[in-house]
């Protein structure tokens, strides 16, 4: 009853910060260290992944769960007395889709804790701030909420054309001077300006802001946009539009040292009359875009009428077939139980993200590899072992999830998340 009782007092101080951060827009906060509590580290310490990778200096959840209540009253002491220094982050590389592999920075354990517990002080004042098209590291908002955004736009609004932005690798040419100047906008208390938030707040000054403000007074016409962390798609009515946007958001990215990927960066038609127009110029079908790991395809439902299409990317599902069987191999003499409980859990992590509506056949595809991966796993156990496809596909019945669809359509969840048809709820407009 004390930690709940001390978590609900918490929760109502970031409240009063919301409220404070709601009513005065432009009040910079000069106070907020001492929010910071053992009770809000312990919370950020129980939100953290138990089984992650250590940082540098090698410790673990488990073994600062053994005794975690000096560690975290030792912990506070040094962060309210200006001891506390965050370690240098352990570098790891992955692999990407396209065989390159990608920077990971993992941070020691206490780091995470109090990065993610000023996270939580900084999102009550900039959850007030930050405009509706912007999903990425906001509570209560993910990739599906964007990608249902998206969808939603592009099929209600008049979008024809759309530009596939690529920021060339943004978290490594942050401007950290810039950043400072845009938090002390609102952040007056220097001590606490850590956070993972920042590349939002970073974005949200450079770019969210500016592209609002050139759709009120430069657009022509209809312009949607959807951005998740760094990852942004904008469409438009006018193909002059689209293009004048593209030039004044380089011109803009150039002042704050970011810059557009030209090799990614690209404008395409897109749209429900895209196919017909392409068509009649003597073109293929419109062509196709990625974003948040689903490949955005025009098509039509069976009634003819024009629907997104969404399918899982290629080089995603490539790879994660590719990581299932390497697993695969390393369990090779493993117990069938076990390696079934294993698969099972990476295909329900698969079809959890990308079992949404007009991705069927690439689910039953990926089903139906992961089937032929454990039967030639099974196969090389033994040179006798003649398991024949029909056995296998009742063990892959008994142990992994059916491909169905999991995710109702855009325009469905979309609608319950923004009622905007009724007057009396008291919920402003979502803004794409």
């Amino acid at each position: 009853m004390g930690r709940a009782q001390n978590r609900a007092a918490m929760s109502q101080a970031l409240e009063r910060i919301r409220e404070a951060a709601k009513e005065r827009k432009k009040e910079r906060f000069t106070a907020l260290l001492h929010h910071i509590n053992i009770d809000l580290l312990d919370e950020a310490f129980c939100e953290l992944k138990e089984n992650a990778a250590a940082g540098v200096d090698g410790l673990t959840w488990r073994e600062y769960e053994q005794n975690l209540e000096s560690n975290l009253e030792g912990l506070h002491a040094r962060i309210h007395r200006g001891a506390y220094r965050a370690l240098p982050s352990r570098r790891v590389y992955i692999p990407k889709p396209d065989g390159r592999r990608r920077p990971l920075a993992v941070a020691a354990l206490e780091d995470k804790i109090v990065q993610r517990a000023t996270a939580a002080v900084l999102n009550a004042i900039y959850e007030e701030d930050f405009l509706g098209f912007s999903y990425g590291f906001r509570p209560g908002r993910g990739a599906h909420d964007a990608l249902d955004a998206l969808a939603v736009a592009l099929t209600s609004r008049k979008v024809n054309f759309v530009l596939d932005a690529d920021i060339w690798s943004f978290f490594d040419t942050v401007n950290h001077d810039w950043l400072i100047r845009f938090l002390e906008h609102r952040i007056g208390d220097r001590r606490i300006m850590i956070s993972p938030l920042l590349a939002n707040v970073y974005l949200h000054y450079v770019f969210d802001l500016w592209a609002e403000r050139w759709r009120r007074r430069e657009a022509t016409g209809d312009v949607i946009i959807v951005r998740y962390a760094d990852d942004f798609l904008v469409g438009f009515q006018h193909v002059a539009d689209a293009r004048r946007f593209w030039d004044d958001m380089r011109k803009r990215f150039e002042e704050f040292s970011l810059s557009l990927n030209p090799g990614k960066t690209r404008l395409i038609e897109f749209g429900r009359f895209a196919a017909e127009r392409r068509a009649q110029r003597g073109f293929g079908k419109p062509e196709t875009f990625n974003f948040l790991g689903f490949t955005f395809i025009c098509g039509r439902n069976r009634r003819g009428q024009f629907l997104i299409k969404r399918i899982t990317r290629r080089d995603r599902m490539r790879a994660t077939l590719r990581e299932i069987k390497e697993g695969m191999r390393r369990r090779m003499h493993d117990p069938i139980p076990e390696q079934g409980a294993w698969i099972k859990q990476v295909v329900r992590g698969f079809f959890a993200y990308y079992a949404v509506p007009t991705n069927g056949a690439a689910l039953r595809a990926f089903y139906h590899h992961v089937g032929r991966f454990w039967l030639r796993t099974l196969r090389r156990r033994s040179q006798k072992n003649r398991l024949s496809w029909s056995r296998m596909q009742n063990l892959t019945a008994d142990w992994l999830p059916q491909p169905r669809i999991l995710h109702p359509y855009p325009d469905k969840r979309f609608a319950v998340t923004h009622p905007r048809w009724e007057p009396c709820a008291g919920i402003p407009p979502a803004r794409i």
